[in-house]
Formats: C-alpha cells, structure tokens, sequence
C-alpha cells in the first residue's frame, strides 16, 4: 500500500471543485494501481460539474447529492501501472495502459455473466458502474485503483493526452455498431449494393470532439464516400470539420440549417443524422433535416427544457432512432473490451486523428478546478481541454 494519501480534484457542489486528500484506494489482489498521466475533459463531466446531472444514485434512482457524496470525475483515462495486486500476472509495473472506465461482471469476477454481459452489452451490466461518472473515484488524482481487466496495454509511442481520447473514439465505434445492427430494418444504409438504399447524404450537427470523432471514422474506417454535411457555430471547429473531410460546414448562426440542408441535398433531406451537439435547436429542426425513414444517431447529452412535442412531426417521419451509450462492449479472450484495443489500434497507426482535438492543457491538479471553473472552454479556440500532468 502506497504511504502517501491521494490527491484529487474533488466535486463537492455544483461548480465548487478544489484540490484535497482523499482515503487511499483499496488495493485488491486483482487490482492495479495507476498512475495518471492523461485524463480528457469530457462535456459528460461539465454536465456533472455544472449540476445539470447526476448520476450517482441511490437504489431507487435519486441522485445523490455531491456535499453527501464528493465526486472526482474524470473518465477518460490514461495512465502507467504503478503497482499490482498479487493475482495479476499479464500487467507489469511500468505498463502504459489506458483504462475502461466501466465496472462489469468481469471487473467484479462475477460468473455467469448478467444476461447483458454475455451478449457483449456490458456498458448495461446488471451491476454497472463507471469511474469519474456514477460516484466510482474517476481519473482527476495522481493514481486511481481499477481491476486488471480494466487496464489495457498500449504502445509507451502514443502521448498520453492523445491515449486519454481512446474512450471517447471507443464511443463512437460503439455508436456506429449500434447503427450497423439496426440497418437491419432500416431503410437506408452506409454501405449498400443497391443505390436506393444507400445513405447519400449525413448530417453531423456539432463539431466538437465527438462530432469530429465521427466525421473521421465515417471517411477513415467505414470509408464512406457520400456527401457529409455538418452544421457547427464555431469557427475553429468550423475549420477541422473541413480539415477531417466534411463536404459542406453550416454555420448554424447566420444560416438556416434546414434551408441549407435542403438545398445541399437537392430537396431529398439527409439519410443519416448523427447528434453530437445535445442542442435544443437541433431537435427542433430534425422533422426538417431528415428524409423519411432516415436514421437518426441521438448520441450528446440533450438540455433541459426542450419540448416532448417536436417528437410528434418526427414521429411522422417514421425515422429510425438509435441510442447508444458507452464504450464498453464485447470482451477480448483475456477479459479485456475489444472496442478499446480497436480504439487504440487506429489511434496508434494515426489513422485517426486527435492532434489537433486538443487544444488546451492542464498540466498540475491544481489546475483543474480551473479548467472546469474558467471561461477556458468557451474560448473561440477551444475544442477538447486534456489534464496531463508533467
């Protein structure tokens, strides 16, 4: 057991967070000790932060309040084993490794398996938990404690602050095999024989990380070839959408977004819509982006408020709706998410892209209530802040 107490970065009230000690972690006999060295900051965590979410709940569902329970977000994680517990044996001290933030039932050693487990759906595990989300300790300290099947190994070449976005890129191949299992009944698809029922035209409304996570996997690995649009306010982001291969960039401030997408389409709408913005606005306007029986990817975080009755004009659209949540996945022969070892393989051969995601950098934990509590992320130049301490 490690002498020193930890140091973390702790939520306890909406947009109050400071540096303090916390307990050390428990160490299990297979469980590894990590030590940070990447955390990206994720717009789940300034939901989080900002009191817009909660969720840390007790077993009814009711968020638990963050003076009752402090929370350390953070799970995006990258980070270098420091230390083992005495059954693990294919993890070694000094083994750059990024984390599965997502407690399953083989984090637990849990056998048999939960039914969604056992299909390859364990971000649904009956026991699921997440570090740095659901009151689990997340990445923003100096080490956090995870079962060895939650650590995965890869190359010391790639930068720790780009290694943290493999959860994230992790999401989006989720995201997108979600939408490959229900072109099942779909109407139209990425990639089909039949011209009439191929996706001509996507929509990416935002292009924030995720957005540009998405615009990449869809050119870089699925190879798609039709025209995408994406629809962004902002002008840095503007710029790397057409940097990362999107046809066409609305600004959805001076333009009217469905005019625009009318007329890039020739009147036909979009075939595929991906929501990575969680705008109200958006929303509103999907009855008038999406072709009948289009798919429609409803992957950001949404805002409050918005009305249940723009649902009734899309409804009548008869779009199908996709979902998905997580990156946690079908497990590898050692345990270990296979999404995450695919995250990591395109990340290591640079066939995606992430350099340029990064813009902004937290290199002491004493910085990171100021990247949470600052105008930093409203800054024009801002796309993804990532705390990487020296």
């Amino acid at each position: 057991m490690r002498e020193a107490r930890v140091r973390a970065a702790v939520l306890t009230a909406p947009g109050v967070m400071a540096v303090r000690e916390i307990g050390d972690p428990e160490v299990g006999p297979r469980d590894v000790v990590v030590r940070v060295t990447g955390v990206g900051l994720c717009g789940t965590d300034f939901h989080i932060f900002e009191g817009h979410a909660n969720y840390h709940t007790d077993r009814l569902g009711r968020p638990i309040p963050f003076d009752v329970s402090p929370q350390v977000l953070g799970h995006e994680v990258a980070g270098v084993v420091e230390a083992r517990g005495a059954e693990v044996r294919d993890l070694a001290v000094g083994d750059a490794v990024v984390l599965d933030q997502g407690r399953n039932c083989l984090s637990a050693g849990t056998h048999p398996l939960c039914e969604y487990c056992a299909t390859g759906d364990s971000h649904q595990c009956e026991t699921y938990g997440e570090h740095g989300i659901t009151g689990l300790q997340g990445g923003l300290a100096e080490v956090i404690v995870v079962p060895a099947v939650n650590a995965v190994k890869r190359g010391a070449t790639l930068p720790a602050e780009q290694a943290a976005l493999t959860e994230p890129l992790a999401c989006i191949i989720h995201a997108h095999d979600a939408v490959r299992q229900a072109s099942a009944i779909a109407r139209y698809r990425l990639q089909d024989p039949d011209p009439s029922a191929r996706v001509r035209s996507v929509l990416i409304a935002g292009a924030g990380p995720a957005g540009l996570l998405f615009l990449q996997h869809l050119r870089k690995v699925v190879g798609f070839e039709g025209r995408i649009l994406v629809s962004e306010p902002n002008a840095t982001r503007q710029g790397l959408a057409r940097h990362y291969g999107a046809d066409e960039v609305i600004d959805p401030l001076g333009t009217d977004v469905v005019d625009a997408t009318l007329t890039l389409t020739g009147g036909r709408r979009v075939e595929y819509l991906i929501d990575a913005s969680g705008s109200a606005q958006v929303f509103r306007q999907m009855p008038g982006l999406v072709r009948k029986q289009a798919t429609v990817l409803l992957y950001a975080h949404g805002q409050s408020g918005v009305d249940i009755g723009v649902l009734n004009t899309l409804m009548f659209r008869e779009p199908t709706l996709v979902s998905p949540v997580g990156a946690s996945g079908g497990f590898d022969a050692d345990g270990r998410p296979s999404v995450y070892r695919q995250s990591l393989a395109l990340l290591e051969s640079s066939a995606i892209d992430v350099s340029r995601i990064v813009t902004h950098r937290y290199h002491a934990l004493d910085e990171v209530p100021q990247a949470f509590g600052s105008d930093d992320r409203r800054a024009a130049d801002y796309v993804k802040g990532v705390y990487a301490p020296l």
